[in-house]
């Protein structure tokens, strides 16, 4: 885990940062389910919680751009809490950057969770990120809470806003709350990926599975967006994930893609973005994104 990590934990009250190093010493330390939230608020509320973990979040960011750490604890309706970090990239375009809010809402979504409920964040989101969190399931109920601020509603940050209804578009991230049956094949966890990834205005379904060094495979997959440019690339999920459980999350040995054909195409952003990273990218186009058979 890195230094950042471990510093953020110092600073918390000793019986919470005596359980959080017991814990993420065998666990994923960006995901912390209900019952171990439990323990550590007491009688603390979920809010006033989650603006002690913001430091914990932040560390998890990879800012070598604007060196501007950035965290986010989502919480859902059962208690889960899913910590998030923005994300840059050298050597690649600002467009591929992870929003913390971005990072947080992904990291939720990857690891199944059904709804949101609180949202918690260093600053004010920027209009990218309010449009993002505008495409979550019942993201009209979900409260914001900022730091010296009374919690709000997405409302609040995104009066008038733009989003699926008015396009006639009922499906939502974290609709799709299933996880995948890791079974090692890599076109068959990005078949997975790319069936159950979040595209009803382009119909660009697209997902991605890489393999690193240690053997674990991490898959990601597309979350459109109805304004088009917050949408999520699969490969920053899949990133997102690897680099939330505080692992090497630039060791690739194997990436795989696969998508149904469309007017829109992650592959080129994605292999570019792979490159820079020293990998490669397989590519396949699957006519229909539940049946393999019919991929090339």
């Amino acid at each position: 885990m890195n230094k950042l990590y471990h510093t953020a934990i110092e600073r918390l009250p000793a019986y919470q940062a005596g359980l959080l190093k017991s814990y993420s010493a065998i666990n994923s330390p960006a995901y912390l389910p209900a019952e171990f939230i439990h323990k550590l608020t007491k009688n603390q509320l979920l809010e006033a919680l989650g603006l002690s973990l913001l430091p914990l979040a932040a560390s998890f960011a990879v800012t070598p751009v604007s060196h501007f750490n950035v965290g986010a604890v989502a919480f859902d309706s059962m208690g889960n809490a899913y910590l998030g970090a923005n994300l840059e990239f050298t050597d690649s375009h600002i467009g591929q950057t992870i929003h913390a809010e971005q990072s947080a809402i992904a990291h939720a979504w990857q690891r199944g969770a059904k709804d949101l409920a609180l949202l918690v964040i260093n600053y004010p989101p920027c209009g990218h990120c309010r449009q993002f969190i505008n495409e979550v399931r019942l993201a009209e109920n979900f409260r914001i809470q900022l730091p010296d601020r009374p919690p709000q509603s997405l409302n609040y940050y995104l009066p008038e806003s733009f989003g699926p209804n008015d396009l006639a578009i009922s499906q939502r991230i974290l609709d799709r709350h299933l996880l995948p049956d890791n079974n090692g094949d890599l076109a068959a966890l990005a078949q997975w990926a790319c069936h159950n990834s979040h595209a009803p205005y382009s119909s660009s379904y697209s997902g991605i599975a890489l393999q690193y060094d240690d053997g674990e495979i991490v898959t990601g997959r597309y979350a459109e967006n109805a304004a088009f440019n917050p949408a999520l690339p699969p490969l920053q999920v899949a990133l997102n994930s690897r680099r939330l459980q505080g692992k090497d999350w630039r060791s690739i040995q194997q990436a795989v893609m696969v998508e149904t054909p469309a007017r829109l195409s992650q592959q080129n952003n994605t292999a570019a973005l792979l490159e820079t990273l020293g990998a490669t990218l397989t590519y396949h186009i699957c006519h229909k994104a539940n049946n393999f058979s019919a991929c090339k």
